[in-house]
């Protein structure tokens, strides 16, 4: 979903080099620029391993563990490195934690933060977002879990007009900086506060069967972000970000002692824009204990990109791997070389009495 701004774009009838030096010089800062005056489904940072990101996908999911008391992660995508001489890099660290579970019967209050930065590009569109996170879990019997949770934080979109070009800034050769233009923002640094909202519920009847499923309003306040004070006249948008909703799914079933399936699906959707993903992985148990676990899996993005995954678990560290390869309209001008994005988690708990008497919602390898 996100950054995907060229897929419907006819180019002038020029030389394939010509087409390359318009795409990079012109095509990307501007569209850069112009998708903070329209409203864009394009604002939001984008993870391909949303499951791996989870405070970004559902605030809900804070202190959603379901095998552990804490967890910290961090995820790192880097996206069009082929074309760009800065290419898109989106960043984030976050954690959260289980509290309060000797207070509340049968439940527990989640609390987190995450802090994301996303650099775009050579006109150095930079975006740093943080955010406070909380959520409310409540046992409902012995095999369902109902949560819920709300984020709220502070976002910065800047932008260095310095080594951007625009349409008018062309001599007949080439993009010159230093001619005028006529293009002016009036705001090249704005900040703005966030809000967002979920639900999650999970079910385990069993110690070899786990759902979970969950769904998210993002942005319910609609903050502003544009680099323009007014209006656009022709359409009337004023910048403001629309609200996005997300919803997902996903299971683990443990087959045997050797290996645990986990099919999934995310899907999200702001004003006209939507967003699929599905597929799996496979965990394979490496050393009989569960401590050693290697992962492999692939999912697809609908009309966008095939996405292989690998990842290795050893004792609380998880780490995965994942490779965009796109598959849209974009990849015949061979201008999109896909992505590559990798996330690193470490759950654990409070104390060796918390580790030994709790028992984890999902299939597990451990005994």
């Amino acid at each position: 979903m996100k950054k995907n701004i060229t897929k419907q774009m006819a180019w002038p009838p020029v030389t394939r080099g010509m087409k390359y030096l318009f795409f990079k010089a012109f095509v990307l800062p501007l569209s850069c620029i112009m998708s903070f005056y329209y409203q864009a489904a394009a604002q939001d940072l984008h993870f391909s391993q949303w499951f791996n990101s989870p405070l970004t996908t559902n605030p809900a999911n804070t202190g959603f563990i379901p095998d552990a008391d804490y967890r910290l992660g961090v995820n790192y995508r880097n996206q069009w490195s082929s074309i760009m001489s800065v290419p898109y890099k989106t960043m984030s660290i976050w954690g959260d934690a289980q509290v309060f579970r000797d207070r509340i019967e049968s439940g527990w209050l989640g609390l987190g933060g995450l802090i994301l930065r996303d650099v775009a590009g050579s006109g150095g569109l930079t975006s740093t977002k943080i955010y406070g996170s909380a959520a409310y879990h409540q046992m409902l019997g012995v095999a369902h879990l109902l949560s819920f949770g709300m984020n709220v934080g502070w976002a910065n979109k800047r932008i260095n007009t310095t080594d951007l070009k625009f349409p008018d800034q062309f001599d007949g050769k080439f993009f010159d900086s230093n001619l005028p233009t006529s293009v002016v923002l009036d705001a090249p640094n704005v900040s703005y506060f966030d809000m967002q909202v979920g639900v999650n519920y999970a079910y385990f009847p069993t110690d070899k069967l786990y759902v979970n499923g969950g769904f998210s309003a993002m942005h319910l306040n609609t903050p502003r972000e544009s680099f323009f004070k007014s209006t656009d006249p022709a359409t009337g948008a004023d910048g403001r970000i629309p609200r996005r909703y997300n919803a997902f799914g996903n299971a683990s079933v443990k087959l045997n002692d050797q290996v645990i399936v986990n099919p999934m699906a995310y899907y999200s959707f702001t004003s006209k824009t939507s967003e699929l993903v599905a597929g799996g992985n496979v965990q394979y148990n490496l050393s009989g204990d569960g401590e050693s676990q290697l992962i492999g899996g692939i999912y697809y993005r609908s009309g966008d990109a095939v996405i292989p995954m690998v990842g290795f678990i050893w004792k609380s560290l998880k780490l995965m791997f994942t490779y965009d390869a796109t598959t849209s309209s974009l990849n015949k001008y061979n201008y999109s070389r896909g992505a590559f994005e990798f996330a690193l988690t470490q759950n654990g708990f409070y104390n060796e009495y918390n580790g030994d008497r709790r028992q984890s919602m999902c299939p597990s390898f451990k005994y």
